[in-house]
């Protein structure tokens, strides 16, 4: 397969050139050379190259070399061709990267330093930046399985190690804002008094009353309705629930604790078949007003999604256990809920809570309401 021609150069010294050549059906379809100044260098890579194309498969690896597009454009293939659509946010962030200096690379070389150079260069936070590499790890993991893309996933790992060695990214902090009854009392009389003035108002009473009691986020509680709800064994579907691999289509039946179902019923009305949303407005339009109240109130650092972290921890502090909460909170990962093993069984800090009868859900009855003991909800 190889031979090796050895010639005199003009400067009077020695060459030794090793070239390799391949036929198939008779036709040449692979040829190299390479020379050196001596002869037992030469017989070296020439053993060395036949060793190696005698692989299985390293041929054809050379004949049909992996293909090596544009980092941008492996990303608008993966925007493109995954069945998952991508949030909004996702979305943004792969843009960014299309248009940073690390998206007119050829996949090949997005290296363990390129990567670490493009976070260096990001503006923003460390947990910014790790939202970033995140997100385009889900590129990598995808392109050089799926297309045989050269991109390592290797090389992210890497990545990833000395990031997290040099600081650049980092978790985002768990927040651990409760609202106090005087807080929600403040903020319920004041929607409770725009409500009274127009009628057409957002009826954040309700919302925010629910969103304690069921753990739901602003957009779930927007996209939830009447035709999902299962009175009868107190669950309600959440469509699209927020998950990190998958933003639409993850369908998540929840239980509702009894003051969150009291709720749904009330909005419902007389009409057991109603239909349509049960809360008709946009998930901005909820959080602009919770935040525009406590500014007014002089709340501070309390956003919407703090009630859901009330909701849950108010789960545990009933003495529920982790599957339990998981029901409700529709966290698939149990190891999510770790954070909260630590709050201790207290009872519930919302019994005889006035706003329970003025929000129209009255104290449920004792054997009503979730205990240590209770059973898991089904």
């Amino acid at each position: 397969m190889g031979t090796i021609t050895s010639r005199k150069r003009a400067d009077g010294t020695q060459g030794h050139t090793a070239q390799i050549r391949i036929k198939r059906g008779g036709i040449v379809v692979h040829t190299e050379a390479q020379t050196f100044d001596r002869k037992q260098a030469a017989e070296a890579w020439l053993k060395r190259r036949e060793s190696d194309l005698a692989q299985p498969g390293a041929l054809d690896k050379l004949l049909n070399p992996t293909p090596d597009p544009l980092l941008s454009a492996t990303i608008t293939r993966y925007l493109e061709e995954t069945l998952k659509t991508a949030g909004k946010t996702k979305a943004q962030v792969l843009a960014s990267i299309q248009r940073a200096p690390i998206g007119a690379l050829r996949c090949s070389q997005v290296t363990s330093p390129r990567i670490i150079e493009f976070l260096q260069a990001l503006p923003g936070q460390p947990q910014t930046k790790g939202n970033y590499l995140s997100h385009l790890a889900s590129v990598i993991r995808v392109a050089g399985p799926a297309w045989g893309y050269q991109l390592s996933a290797k090389e992210l790992d890497d990545a990833r190690t000395v990031a997290a060695h040099m600081g650049l990214v980092t978790r985002s902090r768990q927040r651990d804002r409760r609202p106090t009854l005087a807080e929600l009392d403040q903020l319920l009389d004041h929607f409770s008094a725009t409500r009274s003035a127009r009628t057409d108002a957002i009826p954040m009473v309700d919302i925010i009353v629910y969103a304690m009691f069921s753990t739901r986020r602003e957009a779930e509680i927007t996209r939830q309705v009447f035709e999902d709800l299962d009175e009868a064994h107190g669950e309600l579907w959440v469509r699209d629930m927020k998950h990190p691999g998958e933003k639409l289509g993850n369908d998540v039946r929840t239980h509702l604790p009894p003051e969150a179902l009291r709720l749904v019923i009330k909005r419902r009305g007389s009409d057991p078949a109603r239909t349509g949303r049960i809360f008709p407005h946009s998930a901005d339009s909820i959080s602009s007003r919770f935040t525009r109240a406590c500014q007014l109130l002089g709340i501070d650092d309390l956003v919407f999604h703090d009630l859901r972290h009330d909701g849950i921890s108010r789960l545990f502090e009933l003495g529920w256990t982790i599957p339990q909460v998981a029901t409700v909170s529709g966290h698939r990962s149990w190891a999510s809920l770790q954070r909260y093993t630590h709050i201790r069984v207290r009872g519930d800090k919302y019994a005889g809570w006035a706003w329970l009868h003025r929000a129209g859900i009255t104290d449920p009855p004792a054997a009503d309401r979730p205990t240590a003991s209770s059973p898991m909800p089904p």
